[in-house]
């Protein structure tokens, strides 16, 4: 059996073959690489407590845009 091409997937291609196949490395590692080059990061200090949410609104609107995103996808 080959290998699928994991460089030509997508990001949620991949993260769906990774979730399937958690022993193959080789895809797990490029879904990180890809993570890193293609992913939206947001950097924020560690937070003291739940409250300390409300002093980054911004992190709030992309976790609610990306849940909404997430429920029309399922």
């Amino acid at each position: 059996m080959s290998k699928p091409n994991f460089k030509a997937m997508s990001l949620k291609e991949l993260h769906a073959y990774v979730i399937t196949h958690r022993e193959d490395d080789e895809a797990f590692y490029t879904y990180v690489d890809k993570l890193h080059v293609e992913g939206t990061w947001i950097e924020m200090p560690p937070l003291e407590s739940a409250e300390d949410l409300e002093n980054y609104p911004e992190f709030i609107k992309h976790m609610s845009k990306s849940s909404k995103a997430d429920d029309k996808a399922v």
